[in-house]
């Protein structure tokens, strides 16, 4: 098949990778129709978490193999959960499987992820998706249900005033989600026709290099991306306020936190999220995914995808296997 392989150094492209036998009763083949590019990704191939092998972990694709419990999956568009789990230790059981320690990671760690022909995951973890959501929305799922994980985490009152630091993919969508729940929601950034989309959405914006100084917001959301995203969060978030941590970066940089003891904030760290509302809310269109696509690029043009992706001013990014 088809592939996109990461060797520790540099991402390849190959035509003679194996497709991939499902390695449990319960594990289906899935085709790929679309993938997209994520900050994860583009993170990864300058070496976090130290994969080599099959990066992507956003994709919509067709269920081709699948055990007979699961048959009625067969033919079904579908889009997928990226933790694997053992589903027997205390968190999994506890109500806590994204934490597993025995999980594999689609594309980012222990598993080849969705940058190829065919990926296999657990039937469990596959959703299938409505006929009105389009594969290029599809593709939005999983961060669209990292943006929900924040609403799952953190009570917000329509009364609470919220700022999201980053106007990239993630920090757009968590801005849409979090306008969603009637709070006053700005989002803060450095690119202009990021933040007009924002706008278009009907949500407050502002260049984050004349974010007024002073600790206002009730919730900050960081999302730059960026390893000095927290400190200019507690540069924002006000005492007793809470900060939602989105970024994983490669790099790291020393923050001070005493900021936090004595302004006794709540700092919470916010990774996968549900994707049962991000399904519904591309659904019924309360979020528009599309003006996110910045473009789509054909498999064999993987090497100018990722270059893309990585440009100023570039958001979503996705490559085309159908």
């Amino acid at each position: 098949m088809k592939a996109i392989v990461f060797d520790g150094r540099r991402l390849n492209f190959r035509e003679d990778y194996p497709i991939p036998e499902p390695d449990k009763a319960g594990d289906a083949l899935i085709r790929v129709r679309v993938a997209g590019i994520c900050n994860t990704d583009l993170e990864i191939i300058k070496g976090y978490m130290g994969l080599k092998g099959i990066p992507g972990h956003e994709f919509v694709g067709t269920v081709e193999k699948v055990n007979e419990r699961n048959k009625s999956l067969t033919g079904k568009r579908v889009v997928g959960e990226i933790n694997c789990v053992c589903g027997v230790c205390d968190y999994c059981i506890g109500g806590l499987p994204r934490h597993c320690p025995q999980r594999t990671t689609l594309g980012i760690s222990g598993r080849d992820g969705a940058f190829a022909e065919y990926l296999t995951l657990p039937a469990e973890n596959l959703h299938e998706v409505p006929d009105n959501v389009s594969d290029e929305e599809a593709v939005f799922t999983e961060p669209l249900a990292a943006a929900f994980e924040i609403v799952e985490q953190v009570d917000v009152k329509p009364a609470d005033r919220i700022i999201v630091l980053g106007d990239g993919k993630l920090g757009l969508l968590s801005a849409f989600v979090l306008a969603l729940t009637g709070a006053e929601t700005t989002l803060a950034g450095n690119h202009e026709n990021k933040l007009a989309i924002a706008r278009e959405a009907g949500i407050g914006t502002c260049l984050a290099k004349g974010l007024p100084v002073g600790k206002k917001y009730d919730v900050v959301v960081e999302a730059t991306g960026t390893p000095a995203g927290l400190q200019k969060a507690l540069e924002c978030v006000r005492p007793r306020g809470t900060i939602v941590l989105k970024s994983t970066v490669a790099s790291t940089r020393e923050v001070d936190l005493n900021r936090v003891v004595v302004d006794e904030i709540t700092l919470i760290g916010s990774r996968c999220g549900p994707f049962e509302p991000a399904l519904l809310a591309l659904s019924d269109k309360t979020v528009n995914v599309k003006p996110l696509i910045s473009g789509i690029f054909p498999v064999g043009e993987v090497l100018e995808a990722f270059k893309a992706a990585g440009q100023k001013g570039s958001l979503k990014i996705l490559i085309d296997f159908r």
